[in-house]
């Protein structure tokens, strides 16, 4: 371990702590950090490492980073339901584009993003070996998604004291750098290991790399609006970097979302849910939506827009996996859920799946109740939804969705972990690189299986349209559908619950107001 300089009786603001970086990473360690440290200022690289990775469990809540990758698209919406689901309007806001600097779940993804790049910058000065490696990848990671969701990037040279402004990298600057960070490390990282994702691999990097190259004209585009150029030579960088990854397809899609994912050989990174013992916010894809009545109960909150549901066919195996275990546990298909609700057939009218003496419910006549709101109706929920919600709806307005099985085997802690990035993600990245210019051949026979695994008759779509589409039903709630929509140039759209087409400024978030403290950093252009 390393020792580093204390700064004494400093307290700094969280937007100058949270945006540290630095761009040598072979010269000295950070001068000046203030951090809670034991040993008398010795770093736990290690217990940082883990730190590092357990950030990204922040991805998983309903805001934050997902709030805004989702919320703000075609698919998700948070209608507000009565009293319930207001929140000063915050999710509204994000659905109709009409947030401002002070927005909170604005500052709670910046803050959090760039509180991980932090721990991974203590890391990478302090650690050694494969800690520094890791830590460069996970920070290359935060890092991507402050460029796709801000645009500007704040960093600090190593050596640099803290009370210095951190200087400002530009979009482009900054994925620039990413891109020769994952390029410096992608040989050292490990092969992906068997059953465990959740550790920084070849693979992944790989992964990372062709999602930069993919988006590189957007990132680099001198308005954030565009136009963008898709360079041919990217593209292919795109293609290069698919092609490098050791990866197969699951046979059955949900094989990607069950408690037991980990065992999917198309997961290439992912977050284990359970880390220290405690129960991860996984929970929060299932719960968000549902029912109270239901099993495993909800929040009665999120639901689809019915305009993206409808463009799957009903028996798209991506939105209902009607399984006999899963129903027999549940009642109801794991997907997007529209329709009369119902209990599993070994749960009572509660959702219990044990009486008051403790006897498990087995063979309950008739097989599986019919639930009921709250006031004795029937649970059938609508694809009908309003962004304020009131009267007889309240609880059945909209499709819920449960991405991932919930765990029968212990509903507090389940064992599913966070998917962020799949094998069908990089394949279908390859396809539209192909369609944009990029030089290679795509393995029409793992397209192919994309679509048959669904249940769908058909071939893979080669149009940019198409690709588009299919990336959208493939890859409903796994926190990229803003990211596509902006690529593609939909982002911004009239659409349903969205009557309106956004002003420009609304493909950046804007730099939360604590932010601009620092004078090297300037609001996003119209905010």
């Amino acid at each position: 371990m390393k020792r580093i300089n204390i700064i004494k009786g400093i307290l700094l603001t969280s937007t100058i702590v949270l945006g540290v970086s630095c761009t040598n990473l072979e010269e000295e360690v950070l001068d000046g950090v203030a951090i809670s440290t034991t040993g008398g200022g010795t770093v736990n690289s290690a217990s940082l490492l883990v730190s590092a990775y357990e950030g990204l469990r922040g991805f998983e809540t309903q805001g934050q980073m997902f709030a805004l990758d989702e919320i703000t698209s075609d698919a998700l919406v948070a209608p507000t339901r009565g009293g319930d689901w207001d929140d000063n309007a915050k999710w509204r806001q994000l659905h109709v584009h009409q947030w401002a600097s002070d927005h909170v779940e604005v500052t709670n993804a910046w803050n959090a993003l760039l509180s991980q790049v932090y721990t991974c910058n203590i890391v990478i000065e302090n650690g050694s070996g494969s800690q520094i490696t890791e830590a460069r990848f996970l920070r290359a990671f935060y890092y991507y998604s402050v460029i796709d969701l801000f645009g500007q990037v704040p960093y600090r040279e190593a050596g640099s004291a803290l009370t210095e402004d951190p200087k400002v990298w530009s979009r482009t600057e900054a994925t620039t750098f990413v891109i020769s960070e994952l390029e410096a490390i992608v040989g050292s990282l490990p092969a992906r290991t068997a059953g465990d994702a959740s550790i920084a691999n070849k693979d992944a990097a790989h992964f990372l790399l062709a999602k930069l190259y993919l988006n590189k004209g957007v990132f680099e585009a001198a308005d954030a609006a565009g136009p963008y150029t898709f360079a041919a030579a990217d593209m292919t960088k795109v293609v290069s970097n698919v092609d490098a990854i050791s990866s197969s397809l699951s046979g059955d899609y949900w094989d990607n979302f069950k408690p037991t994912n980990n065992t999917s050989p198309e997961i290439l990174f992912s977050a284990k849910n359970i880390q220290t013992g405690a129960g991860g916010d996984i929970q929060f894809h299932w719960r968000m939506g549902m029912h109270y009545n239901q099993t495993p109960d909800g929040w009665n909150g999120f639901a689809i827009v019915s305009e993206f549901y409808n463009n799957y066919n009903p028996d798209d195996r991506r939105i209902k996996n009607a399984d006999s275990e899963i129903i027999a546990n549940f009642g109801n298909p794991a997907g997007m859920q529209i329709g009369q609700m119902k209990n599993g057939k070994n749960r009572d009218k509660t959702g219990k799946a044990k009486d008051a003496n403790g006897v498990e419910y087995t063979n309950i006549p008739g097989g599986s109740i019919n639930l009921e709101d709250r006031n004795g109706n029937p649970l059938f929920y609508t694809s009908a939804v309003t962004l304020i919600t009131s009267g007889n709806t309240l609880e059945t307005a909209g499709i819920r969705m449960n991405k991932y099985i919930p765990d029968a085997s212990d509903l507090g802690k389940p064992d599913n972990d966070y998917v962020f990035m799949r094998y069908s993600d990089a394949l279908m990245m390859k396809a539209e690189a192909i369609a944009r210019g990029g030089s290679g051949t795509n393995d029409v026979a793992k397209l192919a299986a994309i679509v048959s695994r669904s249940g769908q008759v058909g071939t893979f779509p080669t149009t940019l349209e198409g690709i588009y589409k299919e990336r959208g039903k493939e890859l409903w709630l796994e926190g990229w559908r803003r990211n596509d929509m902006v690529r593609f140039g939909t982002f911004l759209a009239a659409r349903q619950l969205k009557p309106s087409v956004s002003d420009n400024k609304y493909l950046l978030f804007p730099i939360p107001s604590d932010a601009l403290f620092n004078l090297n950093i300037s609001q996003n252009s119209g905010y």
